[in-house]
């Protein structure tokens, strides 16, 4: 898979981790930044993110910053992007299976690396359900004005 992810200062380290981890696995990584635990903004590499998802570049994206809430924030001002807050496995499941999402946000200071890993490998293994909610997650995409 092509996955993306960004991050602001907060989590540079976790982000070089879960970057060498995924590459490991075989995937194709693009690191958008930071690149050194200088401060920065986080809409910034959030906007960044979500430009590249949104436009086919990366499948997936993984968005880091301290709390994981800033940054999610920015990535879902993209209308075709659909990023979910996780902390666990099961919420990582459900954003995948119940609403397509396809970046996924964690927290540097509130989820260790063993537990973002885990949750990085349960979102990315599990399918869209489709079904009930492929209505509910075209409207997510499709906002009314």
């Amino acid at each position: 898979m092509r996955i993306a992810i960004a991050s602001d200062h907060a989590a540079v380290d976790l982000k070089a981790t879960l970057r060498e981890y995924l590459i490991d696995l075989g995937h194709e990584v693009a690191d958008l930044g930071p690149e050194t635990a200088d401060r920065v903004d986080y809409p910034d590499y959030g906007y960044k993110l979500a430009s590249v998802v949104a436009d086919g570049t990366a499948e997936f994206g993984v968005a880091l910053c301290g709390s994981g809430i800033g940054i999610s924030i920015a990535v879902n001002r993209d209308p075709k992007c659909r990023c979910a807050l996780v902390s666990e496995p099961l919420s990582a499941i459900l954003a995948r299976e119940h609403n397509d999402a396809n970046v996924i946000a964690m927290g540097a200071r509130l989820t260790g690396e063993d537990m973002a890993k885990a949750c990085l490998d349960a979102f990315l293994s599990t399918e869209f359900g489709g079904g009930r909610h492929a209505g509910r997650v075209e409207k997510l995409s499709n906002p009314k004005s």
